[in-house]
């Protein structure tokens, strides 16, 4: 059959060419090499430094923080950062020194940070930052053990000079410690089931790299996947318990919660009158201790305002950093 000639068709009835709808494919994770700070505006506004104040960063990471309060306080005023990871150092000094020279780093915990301030001749601050996510350079640097998505060696530790790594956890700890791990600090449903499971596997072989946690995890605790509008990709609905329990992990080898405990009961002593404490954590133990204890801080009369409810990311925010999806800045004025 001949084609019928497209002059001749009335046109509402010619058919319009096919154009295959182009989809837009969301950024799976930050650029390798590259680090998005979380809630950078927020933030800022929150904490409202002026020139001539004095400002901590509790971790300092790849200093996108950093910048924005050291430009904040100018050169009348003082910045003074600390991370666990030394190899963070090298590269956020030379980003601030763009910046400015008054600033001092400190490769330790921020849970001695009075000690490092009375090193500095400092009893009390106007502002302090802590942000409780890792780095995107941590996460994807497979040498360091914290994907699940990546094989390496279980390290996690953030400062790696010291302490246990994931691997001698996972060998050494009772069923029952990691099973406690796996529920409070990574909300893991099956936690007695893959405490078990890891006791068992550990005793044919040892734990050695996260591809061997990762399989026994998926094996033990397969998860059911169910898709459909506002459903996770299916990809991560059966990663869902193993992401839970390398959290867990890297909370217990660093001792998150307990550093955390400490900032908490250090900053109503370093804080100025009216100075401000922000904290943007990923993990709702955290943010509970957060909120616990800024709300009890506003019932003693320590805080003068503290945050209701915490601010999230704006979907833009999240379209642009996937890893900033889980954050929540919770904020405190001192009385």
């Amino acid at each position: 059959m001949n084609e019928m000639n497209e002059d001749l068709v009335p046109p509402g009835k010619r058919k319009r060419p096919y154009h295959r709808k182009r989809r837009v494919k969301r950024p799976r994770t930050t650029p390798m090499g590259e680090h998005v700070g979380v809630l950078p505006v927020e933030a800022a506004e929150r904490l409202a430094l002026r020139p001539g104040m004095i400002a901590v960063d509790c971790t300092l990471g790849f200093a996108g923080h950093s910048c924005a309060m050291l430009a904040a306080v100018g050169p009348t005023g003082k910045l003074i950062a600390f991370d666990l990871d030394a190899d963070n150092l090298p590269a956020a000094s030379g980003k601030l020194s763009a910046i400015g020279e008054n600033f001092s780093l400190h490769h330790a915990n921020f849970a001695g940070m009075r000690g490092v301030l009375a090193g500095e001749g400092i009893e009390q601050v106007h502002a302090v930052l802590a942000d409780l996510g890792m780095s995107s350079m941590q996460l994807d640097d497979r040498e360091r053990g914290f994907s699940l998505l990546r094989d390496g060696p279980l390290d996690m530790r953030m400062d790696r000079s010291r302490g246990r790594t994931a691997a001698d956890l996972l060998n050494t700890l009772s069923e029952t410690e990691l099973s406690t791990a796996f529920r409070e600090l990574g909300d893991e449903p099956e936690a007695d089931l893959l405490a078990a499971a890891i006791v068992g596997g550990r005793a044919a072989h040892p734990f050695e790299r996260t591809s061997e946690l990762t399989v026994l995890i998926e094996a033990v605790a397969p998860a059911t996947v169910v898709l459909g509008p506002g459903r996770p990709p299916a990809r991560k609905q059966r990663l869902a318990a193993a992401t839970r329990v390398f959290q867990a992990l890297r909370m217990l080898v660093n001792r998150e919660s307990a550093n955390l405990q400490s900032l908490l009961r250090t900053l109503p002593a370093i804080l100025a009158p009216r100075g401000t404490a922000a904290i943007i954590s990923f993990h709702s133990g955290e943010d509970r201790l957060v909120k616990a204890a800024f709300k009890e801080g506003l019932q003693s009369g320590v805080y003068s305002t503290v945050s209701d409810d915490p601010i999230r990311p704006t979907m833009d925010e999240r379209m642009a950093n996937p890893r900033s999806r889980s954050a929540k800045l919770r904020w405190a004025v001192r009385a």
